[in-house]
């Protein structure tokens, strides 16, 4: 069955930069939105940056200037780009699909830990 894959997470230091990678383990047409979301420990999962089939985004202000979401559907693959990280983005980093009404696909979570 489809999978969503995640790669880049890690150890940083604060100001450093990662890059983390969500792509579909099989086939998948017509995603309409794909995401990040992170859940940073005692606290609920929140969205981080959102991207429609448009090319529209929406980034939450807590990352805006820092943070850029962005696709590639010819390989169905999201990209968060995470630059002057800080300790307060700590957090498990998960990305999702969406399409229609009843398709709705998270990847397992990437551990993203900043370091002062």
């Amino acid at each position: 069955q489809v999978q969503l894959v995640e790669s880049g997470g890690g150890l940083v230091q604060a100001g450093g930069s990662l890059r983390l990678s969500c792509a579909a383990s099989g086939t998948i047409t017509g995603i309409n939105r794909m995401g990040w979301y992170r859940q940073i420990l005692g606290k609920s999962r929140e969205s981080v940056a959102v991207i429609a089939s448009t090319g529209t985004t929406n980034v939450a202000d807590s990352v805006k200037g820092r943070f850029t979401i962005s696709r590639d559907n010819a390989k169905n693959t999201v990209y968060l780009q995470m630059n002057n990280l800080k300790v307060e983005d700590t957090a498990v980093y998960y990305c999702n699909f969406v399409r229609g009404w009843n398709f709705d696909l998270w990847g397992q979570g990437t551990q993203v830990t900043v370091s002062s």
